[in-house]
């Protein structure tokens, strides 16, 4: 019999790999010269604010966003008229008019605002006259402490510059310094493509601004940026459009932004008084006091995880080169680079309190930037948020629970309107103003389950956490989501299957265009993952049990997951996928990833179907497509595959077209930049590394080949467990796991455990008794005879169950 033994011994090899790897610091993007465009710029921010920084010797750029800078006001963006065409576009499909309805959809089915975009602030420039010919340049962004730089030589002097947005002190701060004195000399205006005036005030420059007008909608986001400068020695002058530095040892840049947004129905805030506090606030602290208050609070997050996938000669390139090397050389250490760069990202445009990231997370500089940099919710925002539980950063999810209680309110009146519904609805995009309405014509925006698909990051939340206080707090939003599908939910006429009509597999379309459908696999799903989740919360918070009977009962005529005539999952009810389809959604996958109603063991036949699917759909693709497809192969256990699609995904772009990648900014390339692949790539990375959706906590369930040894400390698995481990030739050598919640901790693992104490032996069998475990039982699906199904196999695991108390930490070793 197969055993483990629980031990208190150290984890040597990982606190040494960490605690070297702190030592030295390769946790910076680095480059030897200065940004030439905006994608090769670096992001700071602080959830609110942000600044892309290009770094320039002698003509600095600081592109500047705050958070709620939107185009329009507040409004809604339903279309009553568009009411009566539902039924009719229903009833066409169910009759198999398919073209017409779509025609009727596109014709009739929208709204006349199609989302407001996301704008810039503006623009900080400063001017250092003579330093054109620079040399011994660098430029970094050091993701371990959330601090940029920028350094040269002039005339045998040494130039050096530091920005951060702090986190503590709400400004952007720029420190800019000499290695001999008087030798600062500069001078900084302030702009925006948006409608604005900039002015002095006394001994600060304002910029004051107000958001664009769009599709009708006056734009009253009413803004101001403000800017002040410390200096040690030299001059300072300032007149109406400029500050000028003369002879300065030290120069200190002080930026505040903010906006007169409130809410998204409330604009009544004072911009001037806003910014000008935080700005007073922060000049009045030293500034190595405000350097390490922002570190100190970045590092509370950002130190809960660390990745060490070991080193080479790669780490003394610029990263640049090494994104470029990166599928042909061997450079692990970007991979960890790349991991850590997406937390970075998260937690600089994500925070309580806060907007959730949008499309672009919160660094935009177009007035009319792609797809609005808006919120698109038929994937994009959902990704955004995939690393926030398992990396660790679980408060980081609050601005999206915020924005759901939001789009509950505002959402009533499309289900109501448009559906004729209780509840709410959301379809595939929305913004700042909570707008709810479909987006676009019907063939993208006829999609009611943006509500549906966001619902279940509450659910996932608890299940990380076990907080029942929240799950109580938020049991509203998923219980308006359900109300709405139980009220649209039609009988299709051949099966008599209960789905959504009209509906559609978000982007894609089964003939030439033609997205409209009923009972799209996605859509299945997504109810049968939602009623599931309701059904449960409303037992654990012993309230609402008929509402929970009427989900069970509707939950079993949902339609059931269909393997098609190519042996692939099907993405539509009607068997009509087709195998040379490398469209980069991949909508029907859901149920593998990010929901886990997919499994080898308990759904081997849907396993091998989702495979094939993925397959059909190929590697290559936009990049937030490669970021989700990297979480697909690790799901299916293949971590040589996960491994391509992030050395696909890690392929150099420069321009904003062409093939999905990496920038030289490391930011994703769609193209152009969406912030989504960050985010992809980074649970994706996890995935690889630790999966709990399936009744266990599988360890290494997806480890690469080309990782063979290496640690990680801090991840997160469901049931509120924290695992750290360190592995040596696939085979874990060093496990630590943390309870947090107490009750069963299942691991699962390629090879046993053991050391010298209370011995437990491999007896996990039959459903995990910890409750946060639970697995779906999913109904058996329907295969064309025209399928060949082989059979699939996978690796020997070895299974083990361990009581654990909350808050008690649990060792173990290999097994030798």
């Amino acid at each position: 019999m197969k055993q483990v033994f629980l031990t208190t011994a150290v984890i040597f090899f990982m606190v040494s790999c960490s605690s070297k790897q702190e030592e030295d610091n390769f946790l910076k993007l680095w480059y030897d010269k200065p940004a030439e465009t905006w994608n090769e710029a670096l992001p700071i921010g602080n959830g609110r604010i942000g600044a892309m920084i290009s770094g320039d010797p002698s003509a600095e750029h600081l592109q500047l966003n705050e958070e709620t800078v939107w185009a329009g006001s507040p409004h809604s963006n339903v279309n009553i008229g568009s009411a009566r065409y539902i039924p009719v576009v229903r009833q066409l499909i169910f009759e198999g008019r398919y073209k017409e309805a779509q025609e009727i959809a596109d014709e009739n089915i929208y709204s006349v605002q199609k989302g407001m975009p996301y704008q810039p602030v503006g623009d900080l420039h400063i001017r250092f006259p003579g330093h054109e010919n620079a040399s011994a340049y660098h430029r970094e962004l050091d993701i371990q402490n959330a601090v940029a730089s920028v350094s040269y030589e002039i005339g045998g002097v040494r130039y050096k510059r530091e920005y951060f947005a702090s986190f503590t002190d709400q400004v952007i701060v720029a420190r800019i310094s000499a290695d001999k004195p008087g030798m600062i000399t500069c001078n900084l205006t302030l702009g925006s493509d948006q409608k604005h005036t900039t002015i002095s005030m006394g001994n600060k420059l304002v910029l004051s601004g107000v958001s664009g007008d769009h599709e009708g909608i006056e734009g009253k986001v009413k803004f101001q940026a403000q800017v002040m400068t410390l200096q040690e020695g030299g001059k300072t002058g300032i007149d109406d459009t400029i500050i000028t530095v003369s002879s300065a040892s030290v120069l200190t840049v002080y930026l505040s932004m903010a906006s007169n947004f409130i809410n998204y129905e409330d604009i009544s805030g004072n911009p001037e008084e806003r910014a000008g506090n935080w700005l007073m606030d922060a000049i009045g602290k030293d500034y190595e006091v405000a350097r390490k208050d922002h570190i100190r609070f970045y590092r509370h997050y950002f130190d809960r995880v660390s990745l060490n996938l070991g080193m080479t000669d790669s780490v003394k390139n610029p990263t640049n080169t090494r994104i470029i090397q990166f599928g042909q050389g061997n450079d692990p250490q970007l991979a960890a680079l790349y991991f850590q760069f997406g937390r970075y990202l998260l937690i600089s445009s994500s925070r309580p309190g806060t907007q959730p990231a949008n499309l672009q997370g919160i660094w935009n500089y177009r007035i009319n930037p792609p797809w609005d940099s808006k919120y698109t919710v038929n994937i994009n925002t959902e990704m955004n948020y995939w690393p926030a539980e398992v990396t660790n950063l679980s408060e980081l999810h609050d601005p999206l629970f915020r924005m759901l209680k939001d789009l509950s309110v505002t959402g009533r009146e499309a289900a109501a309107k448009l559906y004729g519904a209780r509840g709410w609805v959301t379809h595939h995009n929305t913004d700042i103003w909570r707008i709810t309405g479909p987006v676009d014509r019907a063939y993208y925006g006829l999609w009611p389950m943006g509500g549906v698909w966001l619902s279940q990051h509450i659910w996932q939340h608890f299940l990380f956490t076990g907080d029942t206080g929240f799950l109580a707090s938020h049991y509203p939003v998923m219980k308006g989501a359900a109300q709405f599908c139980l009220d649209i939910l039609q009988e299709e006429p051949e099966n008599k299957w209960m789905v959504v009509c009209p509906s559609l597999s978000p982007e894609n379309s089964y003939q030439d265009g033609v997205s409209i459908a009923a009972g799209t696999t996605m859509d299945n799903q997504l109810l049968f993952d939602l009623f599931s989740n309701v059904i449960q919360t409303a037992e654990i918070l012993k309230t609402d049990p008929e509402l929970a009977d009427s989900l069970n009962d509707l939950r079993d005529r949902l339609a059931p997951m269909q393997i098609g005539k190519h042996t692939q999952l099907q993405e539509w009810m009607r068997d009509l996928d087709r195998p040379d389809d490398q469209h980069r959604h991949v909508s029907h996958l859901y149920g593998l990833y990010p929901s886990g109603q997919i499994s080898p063991q308990r759904t081997p036949e849907l396993f091998e179907a989702a495979r094939n699917s993925l397959i059909y759909r190929g590697d290559a693709s936009t990049g937030w497509s490669m970021g989700w497809k990297v979480c697909l192969w690790a799901r299916l256990l293949d971590g040589n595959h996960a491994y391509k699609l992030l050395t696909d995904q890690l392929s150099i772009v420069y321009e904003d077209r062409g093939h999905g990648g990496t920038y030289p900014n490391m930011l994703d390339a769609h193209p152009p930049f969406q912030i989504d692949g960050n985010f992809g790539c980074t649970a994706g990375i996890a995935e690889m590394l630790i999966q709990s959706h399936d009744g266990t906590i599988h360890l290494l369930p997806a480890l690469p080949d080309n990782w063979p040894d290496g640690s990680v400390n801090g991840l997160r698995a469901r049931g509120g467990f924290e695992i750290s481990m360190a592995w040596q030739e696939g085979r874990i050598r060093t496990l630590s796991v943390i309870s947090g919640l107490g009750g069963n901790c299942r691991l699962k693992v390629h090879h046993p455990l053991t050391t010298g104490q209370d011995i437990i032996p491999d007896s996990a069998r039959g459903d995990n008794p910890n409750p946060f475990f639970g697995t779906p039982v999913i109904r058996d699906p329907v295969v064309s005879e025209k399928a060949d199904l082989k059979g699939i196999v996978i690796k020997d695991t070895y299974a083990y169950d361990i009581p654990t108390k909350k808050g008690e930490v649990y060792h173990f070793t290999a097994k030798e």
